[in-house]
């Protein structure tokens, strides 16, 4: 089993899995959609055009395609190794792409069916061909290394980045970065003569570069000249000044040290929404202040404008439809109160309300205690439980003060007057401590018995609960 795991090797560069049989010792390549750069997808398989009907997408290493034209007498399909026209020789690639798929791929490359000529797939690839392949495929790690190392004893400023073979080994491309122009007559001669190849050299820049490497990207997918991006297009910094981003290089470059192709994507849009809005350049006056132009925000047309340029300073926020208002009162030598005026509606906006209030996990107790809120408004008896409950600690408090001065609780005890709190926990304090009624009129046990039965009762029960000698 080990030895199969082995036997199996997956080549991403070219999208394809090779594997060789011990037993046969033949070599067998299959296609792997997916697995390489510049994937496709055939979205149009089920679609039946006869506009297409032998041409076919063939792809070689990385990011390397071509369009090439069935002139064998084999059905030739998706997923088939073909040997193809080349420059000099022969070379082997794999067939991606078939059907009225391939013209929209012409379509977006910019080639014309009528006037291209297109090169010609010779047949099928066989097992000699596809042996010599992986033979030459083994030798390209080895080249690109020792083809750095004579660069550099030249003293080239180059960088070589990849290499590339042709399928039947003779012919082999260098792939190279360079600031400025390189002359490399010499380089080639010394390839010529270490490789016994044919020597192609071919300038990439450094987006190129990041295409045939691959990577993901901060947003978390694989980067787009790697995984569908073609055609490069030059990326300025206006393209993030129309988007209002920061110009930090760090945040604005790629994995390639340029500015990121995606700030592309959506400028068209924000420039024709600033199309929209009122000039940065217009000043708006109103009866106290000049405002000048700050900020905005684009999508939601709304505008800061502050009392001095450049300064966030009395920023006020306000509408487009507001803005185009108080510019028209301008002209006409009208000038508001304020620039906001009646503007119920930007208030209105600027309010935010909690949508995910009914999914809060205290919503439950919010609604009890807005009901006891309730009971206490309309029944007397809840507001004063809550009062008496406020009443009765703070009455214990000073019961406690009482306690810590001595001599007065003597005294008092004598006299037969205010109750003191015992340790026993008596109940009387809480019926004493306990509200006026809503009518005014004080407790019927006070007025009932006065104060000399109110002793006579905390005497009594000092007796139940602890009697004491009579002191003379």
């Amino acid at each position: 089993m080990n030895d199969i795991r082995e036997s199996i090797q997956f080549d991403c560069s070219r999208g394809c899995i090779v594997s060789h049989d011990a037993e046969s010792g033949e070599t067998s390549c299959t296609y792997r959609a997916g697995c390489c750069k510049l994937g496709d997808y055939n979205w149009l398989k089920d679609a039946q055009d006869g506009s297409c009907d032998g041409l076919f997408e063939v792809r070689f290493k990385n990011t390397r395609k071509g369009i090439y034209i069935n002139d064998s007498p084999q059905n030739i399909r998706l997923g088939d190794l073909v040997m193809v026209e080349a420059t000099t020789g022969l070379d082997l690639g794999i067939v991606t792409l078939e059907g009225p798929i391939v013209g929209r791929q012409m379509k977006c490359k910019g080639i014309d069916p009528k006037t291209a000529v297109f090169k010609k797939i010779y047949r099928k690839a066989r097992q000699t061909d596809i042996e010599r392949w992986q033979e030459a495929i083994a030798r390209e790690q080895e080249t690109m290394i020792k083809a750095r190392s004579i660069a550099a004893e030249m003293g080239l400023e180059m960088k070589i980045g990849d290499v590339e073979f042709q399928g039947d080994g003779t012919k082999a491309i260098f792939y190279y970065i360079a600031d400025g122009r390189v002359d490399f007559r010499q380089l080639i001669k010394a390839f010529a003569e270490e490789f016994h190849i044919r020597i192609e050299m071919k300038q990439i820049g450094a987006r190129q570069e990041a295409g045939r490497i691959g990577g993901i990207g901060p947003c978390g997918r694989p980067l787009c000249c790697s995984s569908w991006m073609t055609n490069f297009v030059s990326v300025a910094t206006s393209a993030a000044r129309y988007q209002d981003i920061s110009l930090n290089p760090q945040k604005l470059a790629g994995q390639c040290a340029k500015l990121k192709c995606c700030l592309n994507y959506e400028v068209d849009a924000y420039v024709e929404s600033v199309k929209q809005l009122p000039s940065k350049e217009i000043r708006l006056e109103t009866k106290d202040n000049t405002y000048f132009y700050f900020k905005a925000d684009i999508f939601s047309r709304m505008l800061t404008y502050t009392t001095e340029k450049n300064v966030p300073a009395n920023m006020v926020t306000i509408s487009a439809k507001r803005a185009f208002e108080v510019i028209a009162l301008n002209k006409n030598g009208v000038k508001p109160d304020n620039l906001d005026g009646k503007g119920e509606d930007e208030k209105v906006r600027g309010e935010f309300g909690d949508i995910l209030g009914q999914d809060s996990v205290t919503r439950f107790d919010k609604t009890k205690k807005k009901k006891r809120k309730r009971g206490s408004g309309n029944n007397g008896e809840g507001g004063n439980k809550d009062n008496n409950r406020q009443r009765g600690g703070g009455n214990q408090a000073d019961g406690g003060n009482r306690q810590r001065q001595g001599g007065e609780g003597k005294g008092n005890r004598r006299q037969g007057g205010n109750e003191q709190p015992r340790q026993g926990g008596s109940e009387q304090p809480r019926r004493d401590n306990r509200p006026p009624r809503r009518d005014n009129r004080p407790p019927r046990r006070d007025n009932r018995n006065g104060g000399g039965q109110r002793g006579q009762e905390n005497g009594n029960k000092q007796q139940t609960s602890a009697p004491k000698p009579k002191e003379e």
